[in-house]
Order: C-alpha cells, then sequence, then structure tokens
C-alpha cells in the first residue's frame, strides 16, 4: 500500500497534461486494478452505482481539497486514501458485472450526450486502437514535419525569416511530444510508451503524414508547407476539437491556436514571393505544380475501396470526428482555390471546377497508388528524414537512459 500510495501521490503532484480534473464532481475515484498504479475515473451513471454517492462524497471532496491546496499530510490523505481503496473496490465489483454490450451502451450513452472519455475510463477496444492509430499518426507527423523546413533554417533568406521558421519548426516539434503523451496513457494497458512508438516509426510500422515525405527544394516550398499544408492540417484537426476523447481535444485546442500562426507565417512568404520578381513568383507556381496531388491526397481517401483501408468511419461512429475525408477535401477546396487564383496562380487540373448543381468541386483523382507508396515510406525524402531522426534517436540514447 505504502508504494502505491507513494506512486498515485506523485502523479497527482505531476498533473499529467492528458489529466484534466474539471469534471470531479462527475466522479468518483478509486484505485486500479488493470494495468497502471494510477487513480482511475469510474463513472457513476446510475442505478446501483448511486448507492454510495451520499455515503462517501464528503471524504471524496476532503481528498482532493486537500490534495489541490497543498495540504500534503501523508496521514491524513493516506488514510483517507485506504478508506476510499475499500469503497472504490466495492464499487468496482458492481461494475464489472455489467456485460460488455450493457457497457458499450453506457459508452455510447456518455459520448452521444457529449461528454469527454478520460485516459482511465472504460473504452471499447476499437474506440482505443483508432486513437493511438490516429494520435501517434498526428505526433510522428509533427515531428517528421518539422524536419523539411528545418532543412531551410541555415538557407532562409532573412534573419527574421530565419527567427520565424525556427520558432515553427519548434512548435512542431512541441505539438509531437504533447500528442505522444496523450497516446502513451492510451498504450499504457499493453505497456507501450514513446520510445516504442519512435521505434515503431522507424522500423515502418508506424505512419507519418504523406506531405512530409516530399521534397522542399525551394524557398517557395517552405512558404507553401506553412499557407497550404499547415492550412489543410487545421480544416482537418478543427473537426476534431469536439471529439469524445477528452485528452486530444484539449491538446488540439492549442495545437490548433499555434497553427493558425504557422499558416499566416506561410502565407506571408508566398505573398512577398508573389509580389517579387517574374522568377519569384514562378518559383511558387512551380511549387503548386509539385505539391498539388499530395495537398489532394493529404485527407486521405474518400472510403476504403480507394486505398484498401480506412478509419474515417469508425472515427465518425465514436465523434472522435465530425466530417469524411472528402467533406474536408471539399472545405480545402473551398477556401484555398480562390485563394490561389488571387494571386495569379494556376492550379494543375483542366478539369477543376465548381460544380453548382451539387455544390462541390469535381477535380482530377490523384494517383491513389502512389499514396500508398509514398506512406509506405517510398517516397522522394522517406529514407533521408528517416535516417535524421534515426541517427538523432541513437545519438541521444544516453539521454533517456540519464533521465529515466
Amino acid at each position: 500500500m505504502r508504494a502505491i500510495f507513494r506512486y498515485s501521490f506523485n502523479f497527482i503532484q505531476q498533473k499529467s497534461p492528458t489529466f484534466i480534473s474539471g469534471e470531479m464532481n462527475a466522479y468518483w475515484y478509486s484505485i486500479p486494478w488493470a494495468f497502471k498504479s494510477r487513480l482511475n475515473k469510474v463513472k457513476a451513471s446510475g442505478g446501483c452505482h448511486r448507492f454510495s454517492e451520499e455515503i462517501y462524497r464528503a471524504e471524496l471532496d476532503k481528498f482532493w481539497a486537500q490534495i489541490r491546496q497543498g495540504a500534503f499530510d501523508k496521514r491524513q490523505i493516506e488514510s483517507a486514501y485506504k478508506t476510499l481503496l475499500l469503497k472504490g473496490v466495492r464499487l468496482m465489483d458492481v461494475a464489472t458485472e455489467l456485460s460488455n454490450e450493457e457497457r458499450l451502451n453506457r459508452f455510447m450513452e456518455r459520448i452521444n450526450a457529449g461528454e469527454k472519455i478520460e485516459a482511465n475510463d472504460w473504452m471499447p477496444d476499437d474506440y482505443r486502437m483508432a486513437l493511438i492509430k490516429l494520435i501517434s499518426m498526428h505526433g510522428m507527423s509533427e515531428i517528421m514535419g518539422a524536419l523539411p523546413e528545418k532543412e531551410w533554417v541555415p538557407k532562409a533568406p532573412s534573419l527574421r525569416r530565419k527567427l520565424g521558421i525556427m520558432a515553427k519548426v519548434q512548435d512542431e516539434m512541441g505539438h509531437g511530444q504533447l500528442l505522444l503523451r496523450v497516446a502513451e496513457d492510451l498504450m499504457a494497458p499493453f505497456g507501450k510508451g514513446r520510445e516504442d512508438m519512435m521505434n515503431d516509426l522507424l522500423n515502418g510500422d508506424l505512419k507519418f503524414h504523406n506531405v512530409f515525405h516530399m521534397e522542399a527544394p525551394t524557398w517557395a516550398d517552405a512558404g507553401l508547407v506553412g499557407w497550404l499544408v499547415d492550412g489543410a492540417a487545421i480544416i482537418t484537426q478543427t473537426n476534431m476539437l469536439g471529439a469524445s476523447y477528452g485528452p486530444y481535444a484539449r491538446a488540439l485546442q492549442r495545437i490548433c491556436a499555434e497553427e493558425v500562426f504557422h499558416a499566416q507565417h506561410g502565407e506571408s512568404i508566398i505573398l512577398a514571393l508573389a509580389e517579387g520578381s517574374e522568377e519569384q513568383r514562378a518559383m511558387i507556381q512551380d511549387a503548386i505544380n509539385r505539391w498539388w496531388p499530395s495537398l489532394l491526397m493529404f485527407f486521405g481517401p474518400a472510403s476504403a475501396a480507394t486505398t484498401g483501408s480506412s478509419k474515417q468511419d469508425i472515427t465518425i461512429k465514436y465523434k472522435i470526428r465530425t466530417k469524411t475525408n472528402e467533406q474536408l477535401r471539399q472545405d480545402f477546396l473551398s477556401k484555398y482555390i480562390p485563394r490561389v487564383r488571387s494571386l495569379g496562380l494556376t492550379l494543375p487540373d483542366d478539369t477543376l471546377r465548381f460544380d453548382e448543381d451539387k455544390q462541390e468541386w469535381t477535380y482530377q483523382q490523384p494517383d491513389w497508388s502512389e499514396f500508398k507508396k509514398i506512406i509506405s515510406n517510398k517516397g522522394p525524402k522517406s529514407e533521408s528524414r528517416l535516417h535524421l531522426r534515426r541517427t538523432a534517436f541513437k545519438e541521444h540514447e544516453w539521454v533517456r537512459r540519464a533521465l529515466g
């Protein structure tokens, strides 16, 4: 008990970024019996679960008030903790009598009512796995996505531009670390953590976004990544701000706010070039021509039939997001086609037009076989960027050991 208490006590003091206690009054807390010694949330949603609310709500309030106010009297808190352990076990004994179907029904009732699922809540296996795949890929894409612009830090045309792109690279790395922390909580039942995710990336088992496998040979590419790639990311990520999984939704609030600045940074680069020489305008046009198919692919296939797999149905079912891949792609086209054309630039698709009857854009489909090839680490810059990440991971192993 002393060892368990010490771990949980430290956990509370550290205040994990994925564990926000704003819903404290709606839940009871108890010691886990699963995979990690930490405080678990147990939803008291009705029926027999309500029987003990009046009995020890006062004890819970006192316990958490002591922790929040810094009144860390070990004997008092440990005594309260033992009491809650015993009562929590009895509560879980009742909860575990629910069938999987009943648990799933309760789970769906919660997310349909707009409640947030937390890391320690019960969740269906396919929900957990969909989140792990989505968030770990998102996190690694933030990290790998910093590399095309990192290449331009020493080559930026002015000190101001150099400082701007350095700050953007730093932000992207921070987003990646935040998201991997969210994914770690979901992977805890499997005994896996951040290092396992990095190994999966380097081994080719964890994918990152198709756009970050591409080359960025000119300063216009650096601007386009910020303007259109980050613009596409904002469209997909803002669609998940209301995600049913609380830790991810909260992380996205910060990430989306910063991505807006990134898109503005990229747009400022493009506008400066557009007002420049014919050679600079040609540089933008060349970058758009090369990036256009990748930008269409960014949102993923319209259905699983296109590439053989798609997670959009399950993420919509569980209210992780609300729009399909094609709806997000249409939002992107509606927002950015007029902006590109307003600069006197063209898009490399003669079929591109807006269908007034259907109220949607028609366009030439990208080569989805090329998409599958790229995300299998066979893109133009896949190997060199993975090699850079692999080298850094190996050379800094001593830091992880020292901190561990």
